[in-house]
């Protein structure tokens, strides 16, 4: 018999999600209990149920593993504490690396390079620019001539 994949939502039928609940529950619980065996993991586990009841698995004690998080947690909080202006230059250097790919598209384009993911109206465009560009070029190469440089 084939399982077929379960999509991942909200059960609406109050039954159904107690039952769900309490089988994925369980298997998590197992779950924790597997992988602090198998792999001789510290493994601690809280679950709170929608009622408010505690489901919990720990291999140690519970307490030393959630203060040991606690003075986890707050060693990388203090490693990864931002300064105001950090999500501000994030942002403008986003800005910047997709200004950036822009212009190296636009030039990929202006060199003849990818031009297959171009509209019929933007290849008219880019021939109508590069016609302009060839008519400075000769009328600079042009006067260079003339002026005899």
């Amino acid at each position: 018999m084939v399982r077929g994949k379960v999509e991942i939502k909200r059960i609406e039928n109050t039954t159904n999600r107690q039952v769900t609940f309490c089988k994925r529950r369980n298997g998590l619980l197992k779950k924790a209990y597997e992988l602090s065996v198998l792999c001789d993991a510290e493994v601690a586990l809280v679950v709170f149920s929608t009622r408010g009841r505690l489901y919990e698995y720990c291999n140690g004690s519970m307490k030393s593993m959630i203060e040991r998080y606690k003075k986890a947690h707050a060693d990388t909080a203090a490693l990864t504490t931002e300064t105001p202006n950090d999500h501000f230059y994030q942002q403008e250097a986003g800005k910047l690396r997709q200004q950036i790919q822009m212009l190296q598209n636009a030039n990929r384009n202006l060199m003849g390079d990818s031009l297959t993911s171009l509209s019929p109206k933007e290849l008219k465009t880019l021939e109508s620019r590069l016609e302009r560009g060839l008519t400075r070029i000769r009328s600079k190469k042009a006067r260079d001539v003339f002026n005899g440089h």
